[in-house]
C-alpha cells in the first residue's frame, strides 16, 4: 500500500525551509541594457564545499501523475538549482533531514518560469518534468569528493494534484 501526497503551488514561503524560488515576478530589481532589460538580481545563495559552480544542461524525461516517489536524494557538499528552458511546470519534491534520513516528503508544483535552489544537504527527489521537452539548466558544485546520498523509502508515495 502506498501513501499519498498531495503537490501543492510552489511559494517562496512555503518552500524556504528547503530552497530557493527562482522566478521573474514583481517589479524587477533594476533596469539595464539600455533600459530593455529587467534584472532580478541574486535570487539564490549557491553554497558549495570545496570546489566550484558549474553549469550542466540536463534533458529529463517527461513523468506522469499520479508519480510514484521511491526515492531521494541530496547533495552534502552543495546546493543545486534547477532552471527550466520551456515554459512547463514540473513537479518538485523535498523533505525536511531527520538526521541520516528524510522526514515526511513535500510536493510542489511549479508554475511556468519557476526554478528552484535546493539548499546543500536537502532531500529532493530526481527532475520530474511533466511535459516534454524536460530541458534545464542546472547550476551545481563540480569538484572532488563524494556529494550524492541516496535514500530508498520502505514504502512508496503516490503523489498527485
Amino acid at each position: 500500500m502506498s501513501r499519498v501526497i498531495k503537490a501543492q503551488p510552489l511559494t517562496a514561503q512555503a518552500f524556504a525551509p528547503f530552497g530557493d524560488v527562482l522566478e521573474a515576478s514583481g517589479a524587477p530589481d533594476k533596469i539595464i541594457n539600455q533600459g530593455m532589460c529587467g534584472r532580478f538580481h541574486d535570487l539564490a545563495q549557491m553554497d558549495f564545499a570545496a570546489g566550484r559552480a558549474g553549469i550542466s544542461l540536463f534533458h529529463a524525461q517527461p513523468r506522469a501523475l499520479p508519480y510514484t516517489l521511491d526515492m531521494v536524494e541530496r547533495h552534502p557538499q552543495g546546493s543545486q538549482a534547477f532552471l527550466p528552458m520551456s515554459q512547463d511546470s514540473f513537479l518538485v519534491i523535498v523533505a525536511p533531514d531527520l538526521g541520516d534520513a528524510p522526514g515526511l516528503p513535500a510536493a510542489f508544483l511549479t508554475r511556468p518560469g519557476q526554478g528552484v535552489n535546493y539548499h546543500r544537504g536537502t532531500w529532493h527527489g530526481v527532475l520530474t518534468p511533466l511535459a516534454a521537452p524536460g530541458l534545464f539548466a542546472v547550476v551545481d558544485r563540480i569538484g572532488e569528493g563524494a556529494n550524492l546520498q541516496e535514500h530508498w523509502f520502505d514504502q512508496p508515495y503516490q503523489i498527485t494534484l
